[in-house]
């Protein structure tokens, strides 16, 4: 969060406990000479403060004119998908506004509840918020599901502002009951387009189909001593591809605690960001299951097969066993997905 007068470092701090109150991290920053709270720190460059914040945090607050908000950003917009929530509140507390990153980043969600905290007013402009329209790509980052087809994105939203109708496929379990304007099975035939909920990269049952890939796929492996991150990278994608997975629905990488310091499997994991979980090999030997084993490989960590049984401690079902490459082995599993419309439907 960053404010440019006293008035403002002091709603910034306010704002601050509110959010801290609700489970949120906040880092408040001033400019020199208007930091006078505890606990504010003092900012001598906007954009170093702008450029290091665009690519750390989830979300920035400006307290101060949209101007100076717009501009420091400005470098560093990319896309919608990537770039964080940018929400601008004025020092007197007036008005709380989205810039950027409204329903994937969830800049909306962030100024309605800086404007609970302050006594604004959120001001929203996206516009199936302005017409109660249903938005996917909110719907999506709730959700926790990845969005693969960009353009396909927008099809979806004009075509629900138009008034038009959406297919739905859905290959997990849903539940809840359907937005306005979204219909599934047979009605849905008929549709040039709609969203499909898969963990299969080949799915388009839809002439314009987007696919929203929930985040349930756990991979496992096991490697040599130092294997470079881009091996075993490339391992994992011939993996993923083999099982028809895409990268995007990936949400951690399993192996044994050995491992735990692998540079290369650390390296990979802060690349996507991915959880590494490790176990330890009595775990792993406790998994039930029919493995492809080693004896070498039990010989030298205590377990016959470490990628296969890592991804199912965590409770995955396993999608492709064990594959070998250039000194690493790689399985895919997956947990059970599950979305839900009930809480994006209710009546008011």
């Amino acid at each position: 969060m960053m404010a440019f007068t006293q008035r403002g470092v002091e709603l910034a701090v306010d704002l601050a406990g509110a959010l801290r109150r609700a489970g949120d991290e906040v880092v408040v920053c001033g400019t020199g000479a208007h930091v006078t709270h505890a606990g504010v720190r003092a900012c001598t460059s906007l954009a170093d403060w702008c450029s290091l914040a665009f690519a750390r945090a989830d979300a920035l607050l400006f307290v101060g004119a949209c101007g100076i908000a717009v501009r420091a950003i400005a470098p560093h917009v990319r896309d919608k998908f990537c770039d964080p929530a940018v929400v601008c509140v004025d020092e007197a507390a007036t008005f709380a506004v989205p810039l950027l990153g409204g329903h994937v980043a969830g800049a909306n969600d962030l100024a309605r509840r800086v404007a609970d905290a302050c006594g604004a007013q959120a001001v929203v402009t996206t516009a199936t918020d302005v017409r109660g329209v249903f938005a996917f790509d909110a719907w999506a980052a709730a959700q926790g599901v990845a969005v693969l087809d960009r353009a396909a994105a927008k099809e979806v939203s004009a075509t629900l502002l138009a008034g038009g109708r959406v297919g739905l496929a859905c290959d997990v379990a849903v539940d809840g009951p359907l937005p306005v304007g979204v219909v599934t099975g047979a009605e849905a035939e008929d549709c040039e387009v709609g969203v499909c909920v898969t963990l299969d990269v080949r799915r388009k049952p839809f002439a314009r189909t987007l696919r929203l890939v929930p985040r349930v796929v756990v991979v496992g492996v096991g490697c040599r001593r130092g294997v470079d991150a881009q091996v075993i990278g490339a391992a994992v994608n011939a993996s993923l591809d083999e099982a028809h997975v895409p990268v995007q629905a990936v949400c951690a990488l399993a192996t044994i605690d050995r491992k735990a310091d692998e540079p290369g499997l650390r390296e990979l994991a802060a690349w996507h960001g991915w959880e590494l979980r490790t176990f330890r090999a009595e775990r792993l030997r406790a998994v039930p299951g029919d493995f492809a084993e080693s004896a070498f490989v039990r010989e030298q960590v205590g377990v016959g097969n470490v990628c296969e049984r890592a991804a199912c401690a965590t409770g995955a079902q396993l999608l492709l066993g064990k594959r070998s490459q250039a000194g690493v082995t790689v399985a895919i599993a997956a947990t059970e997905p599950h979305v839900t419309f009930a809480s994006e439907t209710e009546e008011p």
